[in-house]
C-alpha cells in the first residue's frame, strides 16, 4: 500500500501487546482503527488512549475461535467505519508440554485460536477488502516458531507453521492484485502470551492463571511491542511479504534449511529411489 492515511484496519488482539502496538502505530499514520479482542476492559481502556491521541477507534468483543463472531465483527467495522483495508490476525495463544502428553483440549484450544482464528478472518474480511477494489493488506502473526521448531511447544509450533504456509499460499494467489500479504515472524516481545491461560474459553477448561515460566523469564527484556507495531506499518508500505522483528535469529533458519538439504543429499544416493 502506497498510501495508509484514511485507510481502516481491523486487528484482533488488540487491545494488549504487538496488535496495540500495531494499532498505535496506524493511528499515529493516520489510519482508522477497529480493535478486535476477547478481553473487554483492556479494550475499551486501548480505545480510550487512542481516541485521547486523536485517533478514529472503535473496538468489538470477539472470540476468534468463534467463526460467528469474526463475522459479526466484521459487520460491525463496516457500519462504524464504512470500509476495511488491512486486517491484522493478530491474536494468539500458547501451551506448554511435550507434544504426545498435553491435553487434548489445550490441543484443541491451540488449534482453533492460532489457525482457525486466522482462517476465520481471512473469510470474514478479505471479502471486504476486496469489495472496494482499493489497495489491501493481510497481515498474520506467525512466530519465530513458524520457521522453526522449538521443544515443548508442539501445538503452537504446529499452528504457527501453518500461519506461514497459509500466508504463502495467500501471496501465490493474490500476486497479480492489489492485495498485500505479510507474516509476522517475531523473536521474542514483551506481550502476554505466557499468561495465554487467562483467556482461557470455558469449551477447553476454563481460565487458568498458571504462567509459562520459561517464557515468562524471556519477556521483561524482549523487544518493546510498540517497535513491532511500527515495523508492521513500514511493512505494509513496503509490501515486505515477511516479518523478522529480530534478525540474529536467521542462524536457526539457515540451520534448518541445511538439515533439509541434507535430506535431499541423502535421496539422490536413497537405495530405494534407485
Amino acid at each position: 500500500m502506497e498510501n495508509v492515511k484514511g485507510k481502516v484496519a481491523f486487528i484482533t488482539g488488540g487491545a494488549s501487546g504487538m496488535g496495540f502496538g500495531m494499532a498505535k502505530a496506524f493511528c499515529n499514520a493516520g489510519m482508522k482503527v477497529m480493535i478486535g479482542d476477547i478481553e473487554q476492559q483492556p479494550m475499551d481502556r486501548a480505545v480510550a488512549e487512542l481516541q485521547k491521541a486523536g485517533a478514529e477507534a472503535a473496538c468489538v468483543k470477539v472470540d476468534v475461535s468463534n467463526r460467528d463472531e469474526v463475522f459479526a465483527a466484521a459487520e460491525a467495522t463496516i457500519e462504524t467505519f464504512g470500509k476495511v483495508h488491512v486486517l491484522c490476525n493478530n491474536a494468539g495463544v500458547l501451551v506448554d508440554g511435550r507434544s504426545e502428553k498435553v491435553d487434548v483440549d489445550n490441543w484443541n484450544w491451540v488449534v482453533d485460536v492460532n489457525l482457525w482464528g486466522v482462517v476465520n478472518g481471512l473469510q470474514a474480511f478479505l471479502p471486504l477488502i476486496r469489495s472496494h477494489g482499493e489497495e489491501g493488506h493481510v497481515v498474520s502473526t506467525s512466530s519465530m516458531a513458524g520457521m522453526v521448531n522449538f521443544r515443548g511447544s508442539g501445538p503452537y509450533n504446529a499452528t504457527k507453521f501453518a500461519v506461514v504456509a497459509l500466508s504463502e499460499t495467500l501471496m501465490e494467489e493474490h500476486k497479480k492484485d492489489n492485495l498485500g500479504v505479510s507474516v509476522l515472524c517475531p523473536g521474542a516481545v514483551n506481550t502476554k502470551i505466557a499468561e495465554s491461560g487467562r483467556n482461557r474459553q470455558g469449551q477447553y477448561g476454563g481460565t487458568d492463571d498458571n504462567i509459562n515460566a520459561p517464557m515468562a523469564a524471556l519477556l521483561p527484556d524482549a523487544l518493546d511491542p510498540d517497535i513491532v507495531g511500527r515495523q508492521v506499518l513500514e511493512a505494509i508500505l513496503d509490501d515486505q511479504p515477511y516479518i523478522f522483528t529480530d534478525p540474529s535469529l536467521r542462524r536457526h533458519v539457515s540451520e534448518r534449511f541445511r538439515r533439509l538439504n541434507e535430506g535431499f543429499d541423502w535421496a539422490d544416493n536413497c537405495e530405494a529411489l534407485k
